[in-house]
Parts: structure tokens; sequence; C-alpha cells
């Protein structure tokens, strides 16, 4: 099943429905870093709730940044999305692993642990937007459901599973994203409270074989949700070596200086895609001298 966003609303235009197929997205994440399943899970689960809010950017050219800071295992993540939906990510700590919870589920909250959610968003204006909440479960799905609820005050639930077999492979990853309208009755929202009540695990539904469409139009057909459209999901890095040669200069001439008395060169990674960049001596020599021009 191909990785995809489809977006639904009633007709009433009173409540909108996103539903996310991201299994491919996660496992290319899940290989490029080379990750175990407790931190996979759950940067698996911010990537997709990254995409899945980059269905509310406006402009082609906005993006957002959902960053947690925590004091778990982890360490914290970041995840980017652009209104393409087009994801990257990295966690800081990804070489640990944790014994499944009492629920017999990967232990994400215990990889997270206490901490802070920051999103920032790129609206083209010159100051990006900043909203930040305390974590409350490090579950992902219910903080970015907090943080809707606390920094737009708009209603709004996130649902986001990861499921990864025996061997480490992501199997299924997906979510949902479910956000009430302004001046919405409140018979409706009951009756969306029964729904997402009865709802199975989203990675069960994909496991079942249902479509990010059969999903929304399964389950939410008492409302009489239509699909309004479709966009693929990717994970896309954009690092180049000119970013690089940029993110040397901008460590200043002095700094540029002692790195090229080493005889080796510079190597940088990039976090995330984990690809490599080497810079020889007269490289780095270079940089210093286009440094100096005005």
């Amino acid at each position: 099943m191909p990785d995809r966003i489809v977006r639904a609303m009633d007709p009433e235009g009173r409540v909108r429905i996103l539903a996310a197929c991201t299994t491919d997205t996660v496992e290319r994440c899940r290989l490029l870093h080379k990750m175990n399943p407790t931190p996979c899970a759950a940067l698996g689960r911010l990537l997709t709730g990254a995409a899945l809010m980059s269905c509310t950017l406006k402009n082609p050219t906005d993006a957002l940044t959902l960053q947690i800071r925590c004091d778990g295992p982890i360490g914290g993540m970041i995840a980017v999305a652009d209104a393409e939906a087009a994801v990257r990510g990295y966690a800081y700590r990804s070489d640990f692993d944790l014994p499944l919870n009492g629920r017999g589920k990967f232990d994400v909250a215990g990889a997270v642990g206490k901490g802070t959610l920051h999103v920032l968003k790129d609206l083209g204006l010159k100051e990006p937007y900043i909203g930040s909440v305390d974590l409350i479960s490090g579950e992902i799905a219910e903080d970015l459901t907090w943080y809707y609820a606390s920094s737009e005050q708009t209603p709004t639930v996130m649902i986001l599973g990861v499921l990864i077999g025996p061997e480490g492979r992501v199997l299924q990853a997906g979510g949902l994203f479910i956000q009430l309208m302004p001046q919405v009755g409140e018979s409706l929202v009951e009756q969306l409270e029964a729904i997402i009540a009865g709802l199975p695990a989203m990675t069960a539904m994909l496991a079942q074989g249902l479509s990010p469409e059969e999903i929304i139009l399964s389950r939410f057909g008492g409302i009489h949700a239509g699909i309004l459209d479709t966009r693929p999901v990717t994970y896309r890095c954009n690092c180049s070596l000119e970013r690089m040669e940029r993110n040397l200069v901008s460590l200043g001439r002095k700094e540029l200086a002692e790195l090229a008395e080493g005889p080796a060169g510079i190597e940088l990674q990039c976090h995330f895609c984990s690809r490599k960049y080497q810079f020889s001596i007269q490289s780095v020599k270079a940089l210093m001298e286009a440094a100096k021009q005005p």
C-alpha cells in the first residue's frame, strides 16, 4: 500500500478527518538510522504526526518542525515536514531498547520520559510561530492532541501507531487526525466521541488491509465524511554539499583555521539521512578564502 494521506470532511464542513499510511516512510527512517524497535516506534509516531499536521499548512513554501526535549533514554527527537508531506527526522539516541510495557506495547512513554514538545511553523513571516507544551504522557499522540487543545485551542484528536515485527522491520505505521471546526454542535461531538472510542488500533486496521480511504469511509460513514483529496507521504532529506559548506563557513574563520590543521580534513554527517560529507584540507582552506569575500 503506497504511503499517503487522505483528507475528508463532512458535508457541512464541521469536522476535518485525515488518515495516513506511513509504513514505507517509517521503515526508510529505521534503515537510515539503524534504529532499534522502541526508538523507531517513538520517532515513527512523531514523523506520522508531522506528516498529518503538514496538511493544515496553507502555502506551498510553509513547513513545520516538531521537537521533543525529554529526560528519557531517547534524549529527544525532531521531525520536519513540508507542505507536500515530505518528512525527515531523527532521534538523539536510537541505540537502546526497552522491554514491552504492561499492555504488551512498545514502551514509548518510558523511552521519552518527561519533557517538552515544541511546534515551530515556518509560514514565510519574519519570525516562525512557536508553540510549546509540557508532555502529558510521552506517548506522542496524546501529547500532540494536548498541544492543539492548549496552544491552538482547537479540539483535535491524534491517533498514531507503529507496528514492528520480530525481525525489527516496520510492518505497519499510520495515523488519524480528527479536528472540529468552530461552532460544532454537541450532538456531533458525542457522535465522534463514540466513533473514536470504538476504533481499533490504527496498525490493526492497516494490517487488515484497509486503506486510509476505507478507514475513513467505514469508520466515519455515520457523519457522511467525503474524500477531498490524497497526497503522497515520503521521507525526503534536503541536505547537500552546498548546505554543508555553508554550515562550515558559519563556524567562522578562526574555528575553520583550527579544523584545517588536522591531517585528515573534516567529515560531516547529516542528522536526517546519515549521509557523510568529506572535506579535504584544501577544501577547508578554499572555504576560508571564500569567507573573506564581502
